[in-house]
C-alpha cells in the first residue's frame, strides 16, 4: 500500500503540491477573494445585500443618492467594480434601464448575484480581478466605471487605473466612493491614525488610500478630476459606523476595545474622475482652461 501511494504521489509531486498550495506567494486579489468567501455569510447577517460601511437607515436612500452622483441613464453600458451580492447595480438597472456588468475576486459573491439576479436581461456578473478588466472587456466598453468602497482593496492603484483608463470611453467617467487616510493636526493623534490604518490594512486585506497621491496617478494617467467631496447625505438619514462593529464582534476581526482612546483612522469622500473626449495633444487650450463644461460641450 505504501508503494502505491509513492508510486501515486512522488516526492517530486508531493513538493510541488505542497509550493503550489501552501508555499507559492498569493496575490492579493486572491486574498481579498478568499477573504468575502470565508466571512460571506458574516457579511450578509450584518449588512444585508449592501455591504458598504457608510450607508443610510434606508439603504434606499444611500443608493438613490449614489445612483444620481454616479449619472447613470438607460443608453449606458456600466461597469460595476467590487460589485458584492449586487444590490447596488440591480438598484440602478431597474431604475435606470442601463447595462450593468458587475465584477468581483469573490466565488461565492458571484454566485449570490447571478441567482438574485436571474431573470434580469441588463445585469451581468463575473468572477473576476478589476485590475483585468482590459484584458476581458474590449477598449471603450463602458460609459461608466464605479466603486463602492471597494477601490481601496487595490494595492496597485495606478495599474487599475490604467485598466479603467482602457476599458472607458472618452468622455466616460470613473465614480470612487471609499474610506481615505485622514490627516489629523496633532502628529500624536497621525501616529495612532496611521497604527489604525495599518490594522484596517492587515485584517481587510486592504490598501487604504491616500487621497493626495491618488489624485496624482489619476491625473498623471490623464483623467480630469470633476470634483472631490463628502458625501452629502442628511444627518437623521445617516447610519452611524457601529454597523462595522457588530460585524467585528460577530468575527472578530480588528475589534474596538476602547472607543474614549480611538481616533477615527479616516474620511469618506466621493471623487468624479472623468476621461476628456478630445485628445489632449491637440487641446491643450482646453485642457489649460480646466472648464469641464467647455471640454464636454465645445
Amino acid at each position: 500500500m505504501i508503494k502505491a501511494f509513492f508510486k501515486t504521489y512522488t516526492p517530486a509531486n508531493i513538493l510541488r503540491e505542497v509550493y503550489y498550495n501552501y508555499l507559492l506567494p498569493k496575490k492579493h486579489s486572491d486574498k481579498v477573494g478568499a477573504f468575502y468567501d470565508q466571512h460571506h455569510e458574516a457579511f450578509l447577517e450584518v449588512y444585508g445585500e449592501l455591504i458598504q460601511a457608510f450607508r443610510t437607515h434606508d439603504i434606499a436612500d444611500i443608493l438613490t443618492y449614489e445612483l444620481k452622483q454616479i449619472g447613470i441613464t438607460q443608453e449606458m453600458t456600466v461597469l460595476d467594480a467590487g460589485c458584492g451580492v449586487g444590490k447596488p447595480a440591480r438598484f440602478f438597472a431597474s431604475k435606470s434601464g442601463a447595462t450593468i456588468h458587475g465584477i468581483s475576486v469573490s466565488k461565492k459573491q458571484i454566485a449570490a448575484a447571478k441567482q438574485l439576479s436571474k431573470d434580469a436581461e441588463n445585469l451581468h456578473f463575473e468572477v473576476l480581478d478589476y485590475h483585468e478588466v482590459d484584458k476581458y472587456f474590449p477598449s471603450a466598453s463602458f460609459d461608466r466605471v464605479y466603486f463602492l468602497e471597494s477601490f481601496g482593496h487595490s494595492t496597485s492603484k495606478k495599474q487599475l487605473l490604467d485598466a479603467v483608463w482602457n476599458v472607458l470611453k472618452p468622455g466616460g467617467e470613473v465614480y470612487i466612493k471609499d474610506l481615505f487616510r485622514r490627516i489629523a493636526p496633532e502628529s500624536k493623534d497621525q501616529r495612532k491614525i496611521d497604527r489604525e490604518i495599518e490594522r484596517i490594512n492587515s485584517h481587510y486585506h486592504y490598501d487604504v488610500a491616500d487621497l493626495n497621491k491618488l489624485m496624482d496617478i489619476a491625473r498623471k494617467q490623464g483623467f480630469v478630476i470633476k470634483f472631490i467631496q463628502t458625501l452629502d447625505i442628511p444627518l437623521d438619514q445617516f447610519e452611524d459606523l457601529t454597523i462595522s462593529n457588530k460585524f467585528q464582534e460577530l468575527t472578530g476581526i480588528c475589534p474596538i476595545h476602547d472607543f474614549s482612546k480611538y481616533v477615527f483612522p479616516v474620511d469618506f469622500f466621493e471623487v468624479m474622475l472623468y476621461k476628456p473626449a478630445f485628445n489632449m495633444e491637440e487641446a491643450k487650450d482646453r485642457y489649460f482652461l480646466q472648464n469641464l463644461l467647455h471640454q464636454k460641450n465645445s
